[in-house]
C-alpha cells in the first residue's frame, strides 16, 4: 500500500471534505513531491557526503562544485574597466553617431539618446599578461591575474533599470518571483554541509556613496520552491544570522530539548498534512541549532595568517566590507556551501565617474583578486566557480554636463557589458566576444543572460533544459524557455 493510500484511508469524512477545501491536489501531492524530489527518499545522504538533490543530478560530470557570484550591484562601466575602445576617445565630446542608438530604449534619465556627447575612457587601458586581456589602471589587481580569468565582453540583457535587470540575471525572469540561481542549485544539487546553508548572501556599499541600491529579499528568494532553498542572508553586525545567540538564562540543553519537543509536534502534522513546508520549518531549526556553533568557527579570523588577511587588503577584519565578505565566501565554500552571492552595491555612476567610481574600485578590486588567489592557493578553485559582474554595463555617451568633469556620468547600458569568471572549469587566460567600435552593441559572439545561465548550470554538470519544476500546470526552469551552453568558455 502506498504513504498516500494510507494517508487517505486514516481520514475521517470531516479531515476529507476539509482539505477539499484546498483543492482535490492533495491526493497527487506525494507523487509530484517525489517528481520534483522532495520526498523522503530524496533527502538521504548519498555516498559521497551530499544531502539532497534530485535523482540523477548531476547529469553528468561537473567541472564545479560550487560558486561564489560576486555580484557588482548598479552596473560597472564596462567601457572604462575592461572594454577598451579607441574610437571613444577620438570622438570624445562629439555627438553619438545615430546609426548606434537608432530605435534603442534607454532608462528615463536618457530617453532619446540622439545627440548625445561620446565620452572617452576615464583611465588608461592596458594589455595584461600573456593573455593580453585590456584591464583599465582603475583594476590594477585584477589586471595582475589577468591570466586567470575568464572575460566575457559580449554580454547583452533585456532590462534596463536595476531591479529586474538584476531579477533578470539571477533569476531567468524580470518580475520577481521565480528561484533564483543559488535556490535552483540547492534544489537540483543538495547540499554538501549539515552545519551551514547551502546557500548564502551577504551585502556590503562602500562607505560615503551616493549611488548604492536597494537590497531586495527576492535577489536571493525561493520564488515557488519550498522555502528551505532560499538565500540566508548573513548580516553585517551582531550575530551573522539573528537568534543564534541563547536568551540570557537559556543553556544549550534547554534548546536541545525544546527543538526536540517542537520537532515531535512538527513532525506530527507533517504526517497528517503533508506540507512540505513543515518539514522546511523542522529543517530551519535543527541548521539554526547547529549553526550556533559552526557559524561563530567560521566568522573567527583569528586562524587566518597574515599572509592571507594582506592578501584581502586593509579592510578584511571590517565586519560587512566586502573583503570581509570575500574572505568568509572562500571559508563557506571550504565548508561544503554549495553558492555563496557576495552582493557589493554603488556601480551606479551617473554623475560620479571620477569620483565615487575610484572608491568603488579600490573597496572592490584587491578583494576580489585576493579570493582567486586564495582559492587557488588552497586547490580550490578548481571546483569553485568565481563570477564577476553586474546587471548591465553603462552607455558609452556622457550622462551630465562635458564642461564639469568632477559630474560626469554614464546611463544604464543593457546592449552591451562585460563580466569576468575563474576557475570551476572555464578556460582561464581567455577573452570571448566582442563589442563594437564605441562598445554600444554586441560585434561578435553574443551572449545573452540565459546563455550564462546555462553555461553556469552546465559547468555544475546540469542540463538547463532538464531542470525543471512544475508549476501553475507548466514546468518553469532557471533560463525560461531559452539559454544556450556558451562551449567556448569551458577550459
Amino acid at each position: 500500500m502506498t504513504s498516500e493510500s494510507d494517508y487517505f484511508l486514516r481520514q475521517t469524512r470531516r479531515q476529507l471534505l476539509t482539505s477539499g477545501g484546498t483543492g482535490v491536489g492533495l491526493a497527487a501531492l506525494h507523487s509530484l513531491l517525489a517528481k520534483n524530489g522532495y520526498s523522503a527518499e530524496s533527502d538521504s545522504r548519498s555516498s559521497s557526503g551530499q544531502t539532497g538533490g534530485l535523482p540523477g543530478l548531476p547529469h553528468f560530470t561537473p567541472k564545479a562544485k560550487n560558486v561564489i557570484y560576486l555580484f557588482q550591484n548598479g552596473g560597472p562601466t564596462h567601457v572604462d574597466l575592461f572594454d577598451y575602445k579607441p574610437r571613444l576617445r577620438e570622438l570624445h565630446g562629439q555627438p553619438i553617431p545615430d546609426s548606434f542608438v537608432g530605435g534603442k530604449r534607454f532608462s528615463t534619465m536618457t530617453g532619446n539618446a540622439s545627440g548625445k556627447l561620446m565620452l572617452a575612457n576615464v583611465e588608461p587601458f592596458h594589455r595584461r599578461g600573456e593573455s593580453g586581456a585590456t584591464v583599465s589602471d582603475f583594476l590594477p589587481y585584477t589586471a595582475a591575474i589577468a591570466d586567470k580569468l575568464c572575460f566575457v565582453k559580449s554580454m547583452h540583457t533585456d532590462a534596463v533599470n536595476h531591479a529586474p535587470a538584476i531579477s533578470f540575471l539571477l533569476s531567468g525572469s524580470q518580475i520577481p518571483g521565480r528561484p533564483t540561481m543559488g535556490a535552483w542549485l540547492t534544489y537540483g544539487l543538495g547540499s554538501e554541509t549539515q552545519n551551514l546553508p547551502s546557500f548564502v548572501v551577504m551585502t556590503s556599499v562602500s562607505k560615503g556613496t551616493s549611488c548604492g541600491q536597494i537590497f531586495y529579499d527576492f535577489y536571493w528568494g525561493n520564488g515557488f520552491l519550498p522555502s528551505r532553498y532560499q538565500g540566508v542572508k548573513f548580516r553585517s553586525g551582531g550575530d551573522p544570522v539573528l537568534y543564534l545567540s541563547n536568551p540570557r538564562g537559556i543553556s544549550r540543553e534547554m534548546r536541545r530539548d525544546w527543538l526536540d519537543s517542537i520537532s515531535r509536534i512538527n513532525s506530527l502534522k507533517s504526517d497528517s498534512h503533508r506540507d512540505p513546508e513543515i518539514e522546511t520549518r523542522i529543517r530551519q531549526y535543527e541548521m539554526a541549532y547547529r549553526m550556533q556553533s559552526s557559524v561563530p568557527e567560521l566568522t573567527d579570523l583569528s586562524g587566518e595568517t597574515k599572509a592571507t588577511l594582506d592578501l584581502y587588503g586593509p579592510q578584511v577584519l571590517e565586519k560587512g566590507t566586502f573583503a570581509n565578505h570575500c574572505l568568509l565566501a572562500r571559508r563557506l565554500v571550504e565548508r561544503g556551501t554549495r553558492f555563496v552571492q557576495v552582493m557589493h552595491a554603488g556601480w551606479d555612476q551617473h554623475n560620479s565617474l571620477t569620483t565615487e567610481l575610484y572608491t568603488q574600485c579600490r573597496d572592490t578590486d584587491q578583494p576580489s583578486a585576493a579570493l582567486v588567489q586564495d582559492l587557488a592557493q588552497r586547490g580550490l578553485l578548481e571546483d569553485t566557480l568565481v563570477i564577476w559582474g553586474g546587471e548591465f554595463g553603462r552607455t558609452p555617451f556622457l550622462q551630465g554636463d562635458i564642461t564639469n568633469q568632477p559630474r560626469w556620468g554614464r546611463d544604464h547600458h543593457p546592449y552591451a557589458f562585460s563580466v569576468w569568471m575563474a576557475g570551476g572549469g572555464t578556460k582561464p587566460g581567455l577573452t570571448y566576444g566582442e563589442s563594437d567600435e564605441l562598445g554600444m552593441n554586441v560585434a561578435q559572439d553574443p551572449v545573452h543572460v540565459h546563455d550564462l545561465q546555462a553555461t553556469i548550470l552546465h559547468l555544475l554538470g546540469i542540463d538547463h533544459k532538464q531542470l525543471t519544476y512544475r508549476f501553475q500546470g507548466r514546468e518553469f526552469r532557471l533560463t525560461d524557455v531559452h539559454g544556450e551552453v556558451v562551449h567556448a568558455l569551458e577550459s
